[in-house]
């Protein structure tokens, strides 16, 4: 592609002086970029940087990645860096030959508190385009094949778990690979989708189909350790205007080959900024139904339907209920959850809820479903997180031609529900009630709603929940490794707290049967969290996650893996049962909801 000659750089169809230091103060590439994730010469300004324009970006962070055709052969240093031009538009073209002068900089995207990596870039620039019509460096193909199989090395305890100033070890870990690719020209050929495509223009694919399968097309995370290193996104460098962003599902393949600059950002880690996008193929991913509860059997569910209020389309509303009636069957008891109050986000001391469940129960009956009734508490305004002004909160629904629900009034936002022995039954004491709201576990957090119901002459006790979110934890493709998981502490409360309750319905005074009692819900966490275990422990609940096969365990997608947030746990009067994930949302990229739901089947 190009020769270092006497005096200068020589690239095709042009030489020009100052990338081979034949003059004084000029700079390379590589030297910029270090073996290290932090350049040796952040801060500095720097001039005479030499090298062929990549890849423009006109919208977002506005640039442009300019790569040293030559090298220095030093496979942990890159060869191409970003040079960031502010709200300027870049006033050069793929193929330029261009010298570069500016600051080098390690800049955060998402800022430095969210743990993510930094982006080597030169910032204030001054430009001057040489020449044009140049010869691209030929990408470096990235495959399964040439992509360490460990994730990323142990931090630095001495830097806070740091990675930053380790020496790249790029053909070990897959993170360091991409680091020493930072800013260079890469490729893929046909590779699998493994996230959908979002409205923000972006699709994840693997570069290793065969890395801890799911059954319908999906990478899934089984555990911590689980990384999936072939992961990696897909953008575009081509504005929507001129080339709208494909659709694309779980399954799908994106054909051909994709070619442009690896870039970094805080969400998902290095992408694959795509000058060149492949076509995708269509996988035939279809929605899945689950079959319809026999006459004994009590079906519940569980659905987060993704901050509902009276605001969102009718479209929304009649998806919702369209999957209630045609994919979930018409479970009998449904727990949905992120139901807003009835001015949706606006934040103006709101706080029912009647007119949103009014809106979703109609269309249910408008599809074809029955005609649920709901039970629940209003929370007190701005106390249960979520989007401000939102007031989300749990709701249980139920067919009141299959199940009954016991009304025992008194329950509110601030007093807990207790278990009441009854003709040696457990039962509540305020039905519908709250599972210790008071408990600091729940501070801006939505507390658990539990319903007692009678089926066939048998009582059954629903706690639907929604576990506080994720927010604050460290990203796993960030500088800090292993990543702190700081929200995972409030989750571990919650999870006590209801097993407590749970221990309470096998303890109280004048309990002598065991209850049939179903925890389900958005727990925000995995099944092999702690907070699973804390709800398993003492023996008081069941995964119903562990009936399923290991491949089927998931109930939501990000960053291309397919992964649990949601779960069901069953007491052990539960004996037999029937779990089914209802795959309807979280691997498409047209959602109604971002989760999926799930559908649970037992004789009490």
């Amino acid at each position: 592609m190009a020769a270092a000659l006497a005096g200068g750089l020589c690239l095709p169809l042009v030489c020009w002086p100052g990338a081979a230091a034949a003059e004084p103060g000029a700079v390379r590439i590589a030297r910029i970029q270090g073996d290290t994730r932090i350049s040796p010469l952040v801060g500095e300004r720097v001039t005479g940087v030499t090298g062929v324009v990549t890849g423009v970006r006109a919208f977002g962070s506005r640039g442009f990645w300019v790569q040293d055709p030559v090298g220095d052969g030093d496979p942990a240093t890159s060869e191409g860096i970003f040079v960031y031009t502010g709200d300027a538009v870049p006033e050069v073209a793929v193929g330029d030959a261009v010298e570069v002068e500016g600051t080098v900089e390690e800049y955060y995207p998402g800022g430095v508190d969210g743990g993510g990596q930094s982006l080597t870039q030169l910032t204030d620039p001054g430009v001057t385009v040489v020449s044009s019509g140049h010869e691209l460096p030929e990408p470096v193909e990235l495959t399964g094949d040439t992509l360490p199989r460990r994730y990323a090395p142990t931090g630095d305890p001495e830097n806070g778990g740091s990675v930053e100033g380790l020496p790249l070890r790029e053909d070990e870990f897959a993170l360091d690979r991409y680091e020493s690719l930072e800013g260079m020209v890469v490729s893929v050929a046909d590779a699998p989708v493994v996230g959908p495509s979002t409205e923000y223009g972006e699709l994840w694919v693997t570069l290793r189909p065969g890395e801890n399968p799911t059954p319908r097309g999906g990478t899934r995370y089984s555990s911590y350790a689980a990384h999936n290193p072939g992961r990696l996104k897909v953008e575009s460098l081509i504005p929507f205007a001129e080339r709208p962003f494909p659709e694309a599902n779980v399954g799908d393949r994106l054909t051909g080959t994709t070619t442009g600059p690896l870039d970094y950002d805080s969400f998902g880690g290095y992408t694959l900024a795509a000058r060149e996008l492949g076509e995708v193929a269509d996988g035939g991913l279809a929605r899945e139904r689950t079959r319809p509860q026999r006459p004994g059997e009590l079906a519940v569910a569980a659905y987060n339907v993704e901050n509902l209020n009276p605001e969102d389309p009718p479209e929304k509303f009649e998806r919702l209920a369209g999957a209630v009636v045609e994919n979930l069957a018409s479970p009998d008891v449904l727990a949905v959850e992120e139901i807003q109050d009835d001015s949706g986000p606006a934040d103006d001391g709101t706080v029912t809820a009647g007119e949103t469940l009014r809106l979703f129960t109609e269309a249910v009956v408008a599809a074809g479903g029955p005609r649920y009734e709901w039970r629940g508490i209003d929370p007190v305004d701005g106390a249960d997180g979520g989007q401000p002004g939102g007031n989300i909160r749990n709701v249980l629904l139920f067919n009141p031609e299959r199940v009954s629900f016991v009304d025992r009034p008194g329950g509110d936002a601030e007093r807990a529900t207790e278990v009441v022995g009854r003709r040696g039954e457990a039962t509540l004491s305020h039905s519908p009630g709250r599972v210790a709201p008071t408990d600091e576990a729940w501070n801006d957090s939505r507390k658990p709603l539990v319903g007692e119901f009678r089926f066939r002459g048998r009582t059954v006790l629903v706690v639907a929940n929604h576990f506080a979110s994720k927010g604050g934890d460290q990203p796993t493709h960030g500088r800090f490794q292993p990543p702190n998981r700081s929200s995972e502490e409030q989750r571990l409360a919650q999870a006590r707290a209801v097993r407590d309750f749970v221990r309470e319905t096998r303890e109280a005074d004048g309990v002598r049967r065991p209850a049939n009692v179903v925890v389900l819900g958005d727990l925000n966490d995995f099944e092999f969290s702690a907070t699973a275990e804390a709800l398993t422990g003492e023996g008081l609940l069941e995964n119903a996650l562990d009936s399923l096969p290991a491949r089927e365990r998931y109930t939501y997608v990000f960053d291309g893996q397919s992964q649990v947030l949601d779960q069901t746990l069953v007491s052990p009067a539960i004996r037999r049962y029937e779990l089914d994930v209802v795959h309807i949302n979280a691997e498409f990229a047209d959602q109604a909801s971002d989760h999926d739901p799930q559908v649970l089947r037992f004789r009490p």
